[in-house]
């Protein structure tokens, strides 16, 4: 799981997975968030799990990413983003780990 320590890191990221088309799962989430910090061990263990396909652990409460966020239409947190040849194909939101491991397993046999 690679942490994103800013903003301008995150559009970055953010640009990269798009415009090469790569698979990847952003994970939004808060530090005073009770259920991002009790699904937090699980995405660890499927980000092991599948190492091939990067995990982006994004703080929605990091300076400057606000207006981002909502562009993308994140609006509770845990939230998770999973992309696709650079497309976002599927969301979850809330800490369902059922949901979780099947977005990823499907993400993984699409590759």
């Amino acid at each position: 799981m690679v942490v994103v320590a800013s903003a301008d890191s995150f559009a970055t990221i953010l640009s990269k997975v798009r415009d090469d088309k790569q698979s990847a799962v952003f994970y939004y989430t808060a530090v005073w968030c009770g259920p991002c910090r009790a699904i937090a061990p699980f995405v660890s263990k499927l980000s092991d799990k599948y190492p091939q396909i990067p995990v982006y652990k994004v703080d929605i409460d990091m300076e400057g990413i606000g207006t981002k966020l909502g562009d993308l239409r994140v609006y509770s947190v845990p939230t998770f983003h999973f992309y696709h040849k650079g497309e976002k194909t599927t969301e979850v939101v809330g800490a369902d780990t059922k949901k979780l491991e099947a977005a990823m397993e499907s993400l993984h046999k699409a590759q």
